[in-house]
Formats: structure tokens, sequence, C-alpha cells
């Protein structure tokens, strides 16, 4: 099964509607509640951040028997240095952004921790991709 959604750079109002879905899907799927959590923590995160720092973007998620393979591909700035980005409290998120409560520097972290493969690959001024699974067993 494959679900697919956009991404507006910006639309905060619509952030985490991804998210909501894949864990509606899993929950129909009778995928355990444990993988089910962390896979919307790291779903939310990565979602978040195409809001919040490129211009728009793409989630695919290909689910089968033995788990869930998402992708976010997004257009916009690009991370300059990965490895920095993955310290826990490191943000680039504007101020607008943190009024609104998000851009604390911890979500590639949490994505990290909630997640059995990730990988981040990014071009400056083009865009990022993020590939994350989660094993259902």
């Amino acid at each position: 099964m494959t679900l697919q959604f956009k991404v507006e750079g910006g639309d905060f109002s619509r952030a985490g509607y991804a998210s909501s879905s894949i864990k509606k899907t899993l929950k129909q799927l009778g995928v355990d509640p444990t993988v089910t959590k962390k896979v919307v923590i790291a779903l939310y995160e990565a979602e978040v951040n195409i809001v919040a720092h490129a211009y728009r973007g793409v989630i695919t998620a290909d689910i089968d028997k033995d788990g869930i393979k998402i992708v976010l591909a997004d257009e916009g700035p690009g991370i300059p240095d990965i490895s920095k980005a993955m310290e826990k409290g490191f943000s680039t998120a504007s101020p607008k952004v943190r009024e609104m409560g998000f851009g604390a520097g911890m979500g590639l972290p949490n994505m990290k921790d909630n997640t059995d493969s990730l990988d981040i690959e990014s071009v400056v001024g083009k865009g990022t991709t993020v590939t994350m699974y989660n094993k259902f067993n």
C-alpha cells in the first residue's frame, strides 16, 4: 500500500495531516501501538520540518507486511551540515517559527530515536530527502 501527501511550506494549519492519516491507517492494519507511536513521532517531526523550512514537499509512505518506509522529499534551502543539524538543540528555525512553539532543535534527533533506519540527503539551495524505515515486528 502506498500513501502520498503534498506539504506546503509555511502552512502550519495542515502540519501533522500526513502523520495523523498514517496513524489511522496503521491502527486499521493492526500494527503494534508502540511501533505506530514511533512512526507517528518521527513522521510528525519530519513533516513539521518541511512546513518550517522548505517551500514544499511530498511524503510517500510504502507499507507492506514487514514495515513502513517513508520518503519525504522537499524543495527548499537544504541542510548545509547534516551532522550539526543532528545535534540536540541545534536549530535554524526563524524567530516566527519559534514563536509558534516549533524550532527547538529536536526534530532530527527525535526522528533518529524513533526509526529503525534514517537517511538524510541534502543539497544546499535545492532541497532535502529523508528516508525513514520502521519494522513491524
